[in-house]
């Protein structure tokens, strides 16, 4: 962005989004250049005629439209009515922090739209439509748009309101030129952000291969296998025990201390304390009521199997305090190392067995103690363990330092597209 330059002139527009504008650009209202929601699918609509329906969780400013359901007219619901051509922009009226934005293509021009979006079409020798979808898609407009909604839990934006947003609009030559440089310059930062985020799926699919192979395998290449008889396991080294979970952990029902403090059992950050959940994500989480007096205690390097290990593997517990009473804890004997099971819990394969101890897997289903002795672990020697832990200590540490590396440059190269679309649509650079 540092390559382009300011324009020579400007003037306050007095809109306190924009700011100063170039001294030729035009302020005018929305709606005088852009009309909406112009057309509807009739309620006469026939109830076995298949529509394409898009909600509005279904779009978003980062990814456009991202799903598509296919319904008859007389399942949809009520609010599936909004039609909208190619080049048309999409506009959450409802919810407006979730920035439901999103411009229409040819591919999804044949859909029907949520009637909680707003459909804006640019009107014909005033606005170019390409530069409706950049005008429309810039941080500062949704931010105006956010502002003049009303509602605290479930906030809104009446589209008349929305409409009536002032804007700053430059000549339709001006308009062709930043949608074409905007439209070039978004799709070579798209195209990197796509590269680099392929590279962190190949690094999590490596860093999970060397946990598996690691916990299954061993760290000697040349060791001489057996067949474990355990179809998630597969070989595992001639030394190495094959045996069942109880074994190696045993059950804990204790309950609860009175001063324990509560804790959380994350897939992302293991068994933490709740207030430390709340910091890190930056949210408050609703803590349960009943049943209070059950909770269990657990200490750290205990196990827990909470409602989501089905689905990502068991937690390590990272501090002493109290779990919910549906949860299972799990006390380390002599025989288990931390370190080789925190891996070993959260490895994809263990979960894969851990799922076929149970014919009703689903979304939220508890899990038990006797499902988790039903799964046979490879078990080599207590120091062993160690050093498989202490490897991938430092072997995932790297990896993990990639990625988080890498995720930084994808938010930076964000960051940048979002800066330079504002910049270019108020006039801040003249392309």
């Amino acid at each position: 962005m540092s390559d382009y330059k300011p324009y020579s002139t400007y003037r306050d527009s007095g809109i306190e989004w924009i700011g100063l504008v170039p001294e030729h650009w035009e302020l005018k209202p929305l709606k005088i250049v852009a009309s909406h929601n112009d057309d509807s699918l009739p309620d006469s609509t026939e109830p076995e005629e298949t529509i394409s329906y898009v909600d509005i969780s279904s779009a978003n400013y980062n990814e456009g439209i991202s799903k598509v359901e296919e319904m008859s007219f007389g399942n949809a619901p009520s609010r599936a009515r909004r039609k909208a051509n190619s080049g048309d922009v999409i506009v959450s009226t409802v919810r407006t922090y979730l920035k439901a934005v999103a411009s229409v293509g040819d591919e999804f021009a044949h859909c029907i739209f949520s009637t909680g979006f707003a459909v804006l079409r640019s009107r014909p020798g005033k606005l170019e439509p390409k530069f409706l979808k950049w005008l429309v898609l810039n941080d500062l407009f949704i931010q105006a748009v956010e502002a003049h909604s009303e509602g605290l839990s479930y906030p809104a934006i009446n589209p008349s309101t929305l409409v009536g947003l002032k804007t700053a609009i430059p000549s339709q030559k001006e308009q062709k030129k930043i949608a074409s440089v905007l439209e070039s310059e978004t799709t070579r930062i798209d195209t990197l952000i796509t590269k680099k985020t392929r590279f962190i799926e190949l690094l999590k699919e490596k860093r999970q291969a060397l946990i598996t192979h690691a916990v299954t395998k061993g760290l000697n290449p040349n060791v001489k296998l057996k067949d474990s008889g355990v179809e998630w396991i597969g070989e595992v080294p001639e030394h190495w025990e094959v045996i069942s979970g109880n074994r190696l952990f045993s059950e804990s029902k204790q309950l609860a201390f009175e001063d324990d403090q509560h804790l959380s059992a994350t897939q992302k950050y293991g068994v933490i304390p709740l207030e430390e959940f709340q910091e890190l994500e930056g949210r408050r989480v609703t803590q349960a009521v009943k049943n209070l007096e059950k909770r269990k205690h657990a200490r750290i390097n205990d196990f827990v199997i909470s409602m989501r290990s089905f689905q990502g593997g068991i937690e390590r517990v990272k501090a002493n305090g109290c779990v919910r009473s549906s949860y299972v804890v799990l006390k380390p004997t002599p025989a288990s190392h931390v370190g080789y099971f925190t891996y070993l819990f959260k490895s994809i394969t263990y979960i894969q067995g851990l799922q076929a101890t149970s014919m009703f897997i689903r979304d939220g289903q508890d899990l038990s103690y006797n499902n988790f002795r039903q799964v046979k672990v490879p078990c080599p020697s207590v120091s062993e363990q160690a050093q498989i832990a202490d490897y991938l200590d430092k072997t995932i540490k790297s990896i993990d330092m990639l990625v988080t590396k890498t995720q930084r440059s994808i938010d930076l190269l964000k960051e940048r597209r979002s800066a330079f679309i504002t910049a270019a649509v108020t006039g801040q650079i003249d392309l």
